[in-house]
């Protein structure tokens, strides 16, 4: 068992013909076949989008297990860690594509940010289609990967903008109706949000700190969270550090005082405070527990 939760870009999950250090397209049981390493946790340094036309199993998401079947489809972004798990033999489509793909084709490079599945909440990664959806989805995977064996004779900017459709079909399913302004805007506060979270976690630790990079107050921050997400804004900066702190303790080498030392708590007491307080096991039990498993 590696003691380092690997992570993997493009170039190194090649050889697929039809791969470049932009673009990996393949039917599902081929690549797990030859990749069939990527069952054990490991990350991406790109985006990986998984759709199942057949199979059975666990997917597990930044340390949340998800049951697999078909029409199902899965979105990871760069840096979640994840594992599978199958009871029976999957199949189906995989796509990766890295952070640059789009952005000489789109004038908004935030573009994707609009998404729910790709902000990196593994809760909301996982989107089941109906019937109807199913279909026009397996129609455009069946384009999108035809075009990329062709690559001479198709235009690149075809297998973008059937991508985007198939995310523009996929976002439909996850619609609440509400009213769409609205919606769109609070959407638009808590992507920022969370991106910025993403990026200052480690630094900034207080709402009224992303509050002020928002040009909002705290409490319309927090009011909006506890509206969209469900929960207030301390805890979902407090959720982000909890997630690293979990990938963190993945690995065996790292000690939990450099872990502490890395996630800028005092020390390893109040570290483990925390994450006991959070989990209700202490590190050295959830690493033990990780690494059984």
């Amino acid at each position: 068992m590696a003691k380092v939760i690997p992570t993997y870009d493009i170039c190194t999950i090649k050889p697929e013909r039809n791969s470049s250090n932009e673009l990996l397209v393949n039917r599902f049981a081929p690549y797990l076949k030859v990749h069939s390493g990527l069952c054990a946790a490991h990350r991406h340094n790109f985006y990986h989008l998984i759709y199942f036309t057949k199979g059975s199993g666990t997917h597990n998401i930044d340390f949340v297990n998800f049951p697999v079947s078909a029409g199902e489809i899965y979105f990871m972004s760069p840096g979640q860690v994840h594992s599978w798990n199958f009871k029976s033999e999957p199949d189906g489509y995989v796509i990766n594509f890295s952070e640059n793909f789009f952005r000489s084709f789109l004038a908004n490079p935030t573009y994707l940010d609009q998404f729910t599945f790709f902000l990196g909440d593994a809760q909301q990664c996982v989107v089941f289609l109906p019937l109807a959806a199913q279909k026009k989805v397996k129609d455009l995977f069946d384009k999108i990967l035809a075009a990329a064996n062709n690559t001479k004779t198709t235009n690149p900017d075809l297998i973008k903008l059937w991508m985007l459709e198939l995310f523009i079909i996929t976002a439909d399913q996850t619609k609440l109706p509400n009213t769409a302004n609205k919606q769109h805007g609070n959407h638009v506060v808590i992507s920022s949000f969370k991106k910025l979270i993403e990026e200052k976690y480690l630094q900034l630790h207080m709402p009224r700190d992303y509050a002020a990079l928002l040009f909002v107050t705290p409490n319309y921050l927090n009011n909006l969270c506890k509206q969209v997400v469900g929960k207030p804004a301390g805890e979902i900066i407090r959720d982000r550090v909890l997630l690293e702190a979990k990938r963190m303790l993945v690995n065996q080498d790292m000690h939990i005082s450099e872990i502490a030392h890395h996630l800028s708590f005092t020390d390893h007491s109040h570290f483990s405070k925390f994450f006991k307080k959070a989990t209700g096991q202490a590190p050295e039990t959830f690493r033990k527990s990780i690494m059984n498993h």
